[in-house]
């Protein structure tokens, strides 16, 4: 692949429902643009960009691929997202070092929630952006319903860039409204021909939108349009390429992926009409000076790349993908990594198009491209020593959904953790928790899809078998009364024996941050001062789980205030033994009670489903505090719910508000569990506790 400057390049994203054709569209590009000698299909698992395992087996993306085009002088980086929302973190990857985007809308759906969210990302990530809309060759699609619904929900921004023409319902050309001609497919060639009677309202409509945004962009064209002077294509096209960069224009154009029908046009038009990455501002701190770096992705500042995304796989390697960001990157250059404080030297230059590396000379500012077996990170900044730079991280959504997971052969627990490494290496949004408090290990993901994706590529990969179960809540116990208990702890057996007794209170210590409290009243020497450490200790074992479901105790005050001892038989183990039995009685005597976790959630839905969302937040003894309007537009319903009750809540929220919604909670505090949640969860750890008895 030839070597491309900064102004021959553009980074574009493909966004869009999960199922709109974004797949396919790369597919047909990377056709025209002569990387593949036939189209392959997401059906036939064939595509460039959809090379996993997992992707083939599930007609879906899982992971963002990259398929760099080589179109009329320029470099076009594709980057095809999943649709999905249980991958966003690989959406938001992309987004990081994106120029531009395509949305991709199906013309038989319209707009779908992937749509909306693709975007509101756009609007996040302040990108140019065009609508495509796939599917033309479907006979009852109806592109002018398309554009009027886009109009109607984005505004007057929407320009339609060319109209279908349809003969014996199907799709056989289209209508360049720029240039106000028609053109027709007649095998791989491009016809010119009339604009037929049926399409010249539509384009006079069309056309005078575009006009009108046209003269908008400067004094002198709104004196013109206004004088009724007439714009030449190349005015439009200068105008139109400047309103798209600023996001005053989104262009929509059509056609079909499946006939790379309308296809050349658009390769035509990101050329023309999208950003290159010198028109975009980048900056970050040089570590050394505490200065900021203005990078703008300019080629004779020094060099500096930011490493977007992870590949690992097992039999390719590891490959580090990279956006140069300032200066030319060439093979055997010597990086640094502030952060990490460490050098690297970088070897070979590549670019993935797919799984497929390709090597190359050098890459510019602006470039994307892929380093190999490198130790470097996702969010990583490479630069140089003698001008150390460091760039903000990617914006990666937080996980919520988790599950506990077992292996299913003991042998395997090291490679499974290797595997899961290499696996969170690759996704962000795969977070791996070590729960010692309840004794189990939790996988977080972005929903149930997610882990059972993870779940299959432990299987399929790397050969190792796990389950998912439903995760352990994490209650607490603790007390409500108090009680006043006595136990004398005697054993004899030949020679020494063993003997300690206490006297105790306990009573509830008002601070469930606390595990107890101990104190000591004892009197004139009823229990020796060198003991007091080892009931003490009796007590601290004691609280690590509770007489009543073996869950952690908190909150509990704990006084000795008397006993005896033997000058012979008494010992630290006697008086440890004894407290934590008088500590059992105890607890149990004082209305023992279990703590569960409380969260405190959010949940951002648009504003139709907000009675649906709160109705099963109160089925789920959630307590709705308020509720408030996002930046988005959307409702944010803020509630407190007990943690057990959120298992399942991802699936059931998208189901609720078709895909919407999002969530996010954080740990509150600890409340009393109703009497029956209390009954069924003492029940079920019975023999938690007849363990924990059994090990005295």
């Amino acid at each position: 692949m030839n070597v491309y400057t900064t102004d021959k390049i553009r980074n574009v994203v493909l966004l869009g429902h999960g199922g709109a054709g974004k797949t396919s569209l790369s597919e047909a590009m990377a056709y025209l643009a002569g990387i593949t000698s036939r189209m392959g299909k997401v059906e036939d698992g064939n595509t460039l960009s959809d090379f996993d395992k997992e992707e083939q087996k599930r007609h879906i993306s899982i992971s963002t691929s990259t398929i760099p085009l080589e179109w009329d002088g320029h470099k076009i980086n594709l980057l095809d997202t999943p649709g999905f929302f249980d991958f966003v973190g690989e959406v938001e990857e992309a987004m990081s070092v994106a120029d531009a985007a395509i949305i991709v809308v199906s013309g038989k759906a319209g707009i779908e929630v992937g749509t909306e969210r693709a975007w509101e990302l756009c609007e996040k990530y302040k990108l140019p952006r065009m609508v495509f809309v796939a599917d033309m060759d479907i006979d009852d699609v109806s592109y002018r319903q398309v554009v009027q619904d886009m109009t109607d929900k984005y505004g007057k921004k929407m320009a339609p860039f060319n109209l279908p023409i349809r003969e014996n319902e199907k799709f056989v050309g289209y209508v360049n409204v720029i240039q106000e001609k028609g053109f027709r497919w007649e095998g791989k060639e491009v016809v010119e021909c009339e604009v037929p009677e049926y399409n010249q309202a539509n384009l006079k409509l069309c056309r005078d939108t575009l006009i009108e945004s046209v003269a908008e962009t400067s004094e002198e064209f709104m004196d013109r349009y206004f004088n009724g002077d007439t714009f030449s294509e190349a005015e439009i096209r200068a105008a139109v390429r400047s309103n798209v960069c600023d996001g005053t224009i989104v262009p929509i154009e059509m056609g079909s992926s499946t006939l790379c029908q309308g296809i050349y046009t658009l390769l035509d038009d990101i050329v023309k009409y999208m950003p290159s990455p010198e028109n975009r501002k980048m900056a970050g701190i040089n570590t050394s000076t505490n200065e900021i770096f203005e990078a703008d992705f300019d080629f004779s500042k020094p060099k500096t790349a930011f490493v977007f995304k992870t590949m690992i796989d097992p039999f390719i390697g590891k490959y580090s993908l990279i956006k140069v960001r300032s200066g030319v990157i060439k093979p055997d250059d010597v990086m640094y990594i502030a952060n990490k404080e460490t050098e690297v030297k970088i070897g070979k230059l590549y670019v993935l198009q797919g799984n497929k590396a390709t090597e190359v000379p050098e890459l510019h500012a602006g470039d994307l491209g892929a380093l190999q077996k490198l130790d470097i990170s996702t969010g990583d900044t490479l630069s140089t020593k003698a001008n150390p730079v460091q760039y903000a991280k990617m914006d990666i959504s937080t996980p919520y959904t988790y599950m506990r997971y077992h292996a299913q052969n003991k042998s395997d627990i090291d490679k499974i953790a290797q595997s899961l490494a290499k696996l969170a290496a690759e996704d962000q949004t795969l977070k791996v928790v070590n729960d010692a408090e309840n004794r189990q290990t939790l996988l977080y993901g972005m929903g149930d899809m997610h882990l059972e994706v993870i779940q299959s590529k432990l299987l399929n990969v790397y050969k190792v078998a796990i389950d998912l179960t439903k995760p352990k809540v994490a209650f607490r116990e603790t007390i409500r009364k108090n009680s006043d208990v006595e136990y004398k702890y005697k054993k004899q057996t030949g020679g020494h024996g063993q003997y300690g007794h206490v006297k105790m209170r306990f009573a509830p210590l008002g601070d469930v941050t606390k595990s107890y409290e101990f104190d000591q009243e004892v009197v004139g020497g009823a229990v020796p001062k060198n003991f007091f450490p080892a009931v003490e200790k009796g007590i601290a074992e004691s609280v690590l789980r509770g007489p009543l479901a073996a869950y952690p105790v908190v909150g509990v005050k704990a006084t000795l205030y008397d006993g005896s001892y033997h000058p012979v038989d008494s010992s630290e183990m006697a008086f440890k033994v004894a407290a934590s039995n008088a500590f059992k009685k105890g607890f149990m005597d004082a209305t023992p009670v279990l703590l569960e976790p409380i969260v405190s959630l959010k949940v951002t839905v648009p504003d139709t489903y907000t009675g649906d969302v709160m109705g099963d937040l109160n089925k789920r003894r959630g307590r709705v505090l308020g509720m408030n309007p996002s930046l988005t537009g959307k409702q944010v319903i803020e509630a407190e719910v007990p943690m057990m009750e959120l298992f399942g809540y991802c699936t059931q929220l998208r189901s609720m508000t078709g895909g919407s919604g999002d969530f996010e909670y954080e740990f509150n505090r600890y409340e009393q569990a109703p009497s029956d949640v209390q009954a069924k969860e003492v029940e079920a750890r019975a023999d938690k506790v007849a363990a924990a008895n059994s090990e005295e």
